[in-house]
């Protein structure tokens, strides 16, 4: 499969046989939607009309099955609900073998049941931005020890070319705080199950 960001949560997840785009609210920032006709849409939170039709939009917990890809929405307290509100959804994809967990915009502490049903994860997509809008790099750190993922793809940093109604603390302090050197930096990367190493790594996406 093959990983490429294009800004604020948004991600784009390639196989042979679909193409899954995460989080597409990139209209609502001031640039332009990269949803294509026959996409699957992911959503972790709320989230405006797309221009196209996908071929399924995901907003919420349940179990779904396209294209070969499963797909587990659980249930999450997002980062402004209340105590005992589940407004968020945490995804685990399971694409070619490779576990993959997004997080949105959500509380950093996740209860056993939560990490139960994550299980095993690969690869953590996860924000980092903070200052109120989403998790901020002590967050999620709190959240890449609980969940022990090989690979982190940090999201939803500093970025002067989207309109954020909250300004987004940059990616160099997340790395700081994540201590953690990055293993690459490229504008697309493609993964197998074969590529994943031992411990935590990190990968930057480049827009």
């Amino acid at each position: 499969m093959e990983l490429q960001y294009f800004g604020a949560n948004t991600i784009k997840i390639a196989t042979k046989k679909a193409t899954i785009t995460i989080d597409d609210n990139l209209a609502e920032l001031g640039a332009k939607s990269v949803t294509k006709a026959g996409d699957i849409s992911l959503f972790t939170g709320a989230h405006g009309v797309l221009p196209v039709e996908s071929k399924i939009v995901v907003d919420q917990p349940g179990e779904y099955e396209v294209s070969d890809i499963s797909i587990q929405g659980i249930p999450a307290r997002s980062h402004l609900d209340e105590e005992g509100k589940l407004s968020a959804t945490i995804y685990k994809l399971l694409i070619d073998d490779v576990r993959v967990a997004v997080i949105g915009h959500i509380y950093p502490a996740l209860s056993s049941s939560q990490l139960e049903a994550l299980g095993t994860i690969d690869v953590l997509i996860i924000p980092v931005g903070g200052n109120g809008y989403t998790l901020d790099p002590v967050g999620a750190l709190k959240l890449v020890k609980d969940i022990e993922p090989k690979l982190i793809i940090p999201t939803h940093f500093e970025d002067t070319s989207l309109n954020y109604p909250v300004p987004q603390q940059p990616l160099t302090e997340a790395i700081k705080v994540l201590a953690m050197e990055p293993r690459e930096t490229t504008a697309k990367l493609k993964l197998k199950a074969a590529d994943l190493g031992e411990g935590t790594q990190l990968v930057i996406l480049e827009r």
